[in-house]
């Protein structure tokens, strides 16, 4: 479903339609990383993806054009940026372990020491939540404050649209009523 989102967003013409298929797409984002029991990552997605950018490209839409201009020039150039960007990045792949292996870095070096120290020194059950919370709080709180600060943001550029449309609409002399 993702697959076919993106090549929804990148067919279409109408830029309402393509912002409202992103949040689709971050949505859709978010359930797999949910799949892949990465919760804190997935309510990043749902929050920043799915909301709050959603909620920026919906108001910069309201602020200028509904539909894309159509262009005559062929995009090769950019194609082939976007084909030798994927190459690099399929090829940097390559070395990386299977998915899920037991013989994965992450598997033999610091994963069995957190299981280890997370029931003496924290006695968290949930081992996400004891690294989350605990040893990477800083971080944790670092990423709560960018969310919290963005939707300050939004609701700072929301509020300021409101106002600006009232005044517009309080001052008809404004648009060239007046010659």
């Amino acid at each position: 479903m993702l697959v076919i989102t993106a090549l929804a967003v990148v067919r279409t013409r109408s830029l309402f339609a393509v912002v409202t298929l992103s949040g689709v797409f971050s949505l859709l984002s978010a359930l797999l990383f949910i799949t892949l029991d990465a919760v804190d990552v997935a309510f990043t997605e749902a929050a920043v993806g799915a909301g709050i950018s959603t909620v920026l490209m919906l108001g910069t839409l309201a602020l200028t054009s509904r539909s894309e201009r159509s262009e005559k020039k062929t995009p090769i150039v950019p194609l082939l940026v976007v084909l030798v960007t994927g190459a690099a990045m399929v090829y940097g792949t390559l070395d990386m372990p299977n998915f899920g292996s037991p013989d994965a870095p992450a598997q033999t070096h610091v994963g069995p020491e957190y299981f280890e120290r997370i029931p003496k020194e924290i006695d968290v059950p949930n081992a996400v939540t004891a690294i989350l919370a605990s040893y990477r709080g800083y971080d944790t709180l670092g990423e709560t404050a960018v969310v919290f600060t963005a939707g300050i943001g939004v609701l700072m550029l929301m509020s300021g649209l409101g106002r600006r449309r009232k005044e517009d609409e309080d001052d008809p002399d404004q648009e060239g009523g007046s010659a």
